[in-house]
């Protein structure tokens, strides 16, 4: 018999908008509609399909096997007020949010990675940040096989990471640079303009002199890879794109590795596409005369159907300035994989362990 799912998604940003893309999809078996709540009532378009979308109440989070809790990335408040009544009411909750992927209590979950840390007592469960998303499916098979040591990253960043404004203020500013016009620009939404530059700030400063973004991808990864002492620093850039983050990472491992190791381990690893070795662009010789190039993947490969829902990644090498190390680079959309496919593919893993449903 198959199981079917009553499920409710709250929150409709465009992380909304892609769970429920992705529950249509990956034919996850819905029992009935999908009940969808938000700050207020309005009609809102999610997927393509209109929705009647209710202010959230108590008795709307009655009779449901699991709760979405989306709203743009990072976005508090929500699973703060409703989680605890969707539980006692008997749901399991799964969160795009940040206020409880640090709490002791609550797994941090990548489905490809830690999906045993849930069980039929985990009835609040919290998804990674995006950034943080793409790379622990990528350092998880590496840590196991050769222990890392150490860990470096460089994020570029969507603008789609801040949310739905910023990506219509990038749309904005892309005709008034132009025209060469004075680029005009929200600085609620980013210090500067994000158009032609690159922003090293995602979200605020703590006193050190790093963001809390940088601090998510050290924490996170961290709990996630259940090594709280791993020694990890990051930088976290705002690049002009609308959709896709990308990461320069540096590791050094205990033992040695190989580029060539590396490679045949993440062409293993679930959730990751390796794009690397020779090109087979035949510009390459006609017109840049390089015989030499590689591939590798950027953000445009996301909107390739076959990427959407993967973490691709390329430029893998030795660094010979420090005893077994290796760079990487890392692809990954946002919103998708960084956010609604992880908590749909969390809720899958939930229904092939016969906690839903």
């Amino acid at each position: 018999m198959t199981v079917a799912v009553r499920a409710a998604l709250v929150g409709v940003g465009p992380v909304g908008d892609r769970i429920v893309t992705c529950l249509r999809e990956r034919s996850f078996p819905l029992a009935q509609p999908l009940r969808v709540m938000a700050t207020r009532r309005r009609r809102e378009v999610l997927g393509g399909e209109e929705f009647d979308v209710q202010e959230t109440r108590a008795e709307l989070l009655e009779g449901l096997d699991v709760v979405f809790f989306a709203g743009r990335e990072g976005a508090k408040g929500a699973s703060v007020e409703w989680a605890e009544t969707a539980i006692n009411n008997g749901a399991y909750c799964i969160d795009n949010g940040s206020d409880f992927r640090l709490d002791p209590q609550v797994p941090l979950v990548v489905p490809e990675i830690n999906m045993g840390t849930v069980s039929e007592q985990t009835k609040l469960i919290a998804s990674p940040n995006c950034s943080t998303i793409q790379l622990v499916v990528v350092l998880a098979p590496l840590h196991r096989a050769a222990g890392i040591k150490r860990v470096v990253i460089s994020s570029y960043q969507s603008v789609s990471g801040w949310g739905q404004a910023a990506v219509e203020e990038l749309e904005r500013q892309l005709p008034q640079c132009l025209g060469d016009e004075p680029t005009e620009y929200d600085p609620s939404i980013f210090a500067r303009p994000i158009m032609l530059d690159c922003i090293p700030h995602i979200d605020r400063f703590v006193p050190d002199g790093y963001t809390k973004e940088e601090l998510k991808m050290v924490n996170e990864t961290r709990k996630i890879l259940d090594e709280p002492a791993m020694p990890i620093t990051a930088t976290a850039v705002r690049v002009p794109i609308p959709i896709g983050h990308s990461e320069s990472v540096n590791l050094e491992f205990e033992r040695p590795i190989t580029r060539e190791e590396a490679m045949e381990i993440l062409g293993e690893a679930p959730g990751v596409v390796v794009i690397d070795g020779p090109t087979d662009d035949p510009n390459a010789l006609e017109y840049r005369d390089a015989p030499e190039e590689l591939q590798y993947p950027t953000a445009a490969d996301l909107r390739q159907d076959e990427y959407k829902d993967m973490v691709l990644v390329g430029r893998i090498r030795q660094d010979e300035t420090v005893e077994n190390g290796l760079n990487l680079w890392i692809v990954a959309d946002n919103l998708r994989k960084g956010a609604a496919t992880n908590v749909v593919q969390i809720a899958e893993g939930m229904l092939e362990r016969g906690l839903l449903g």
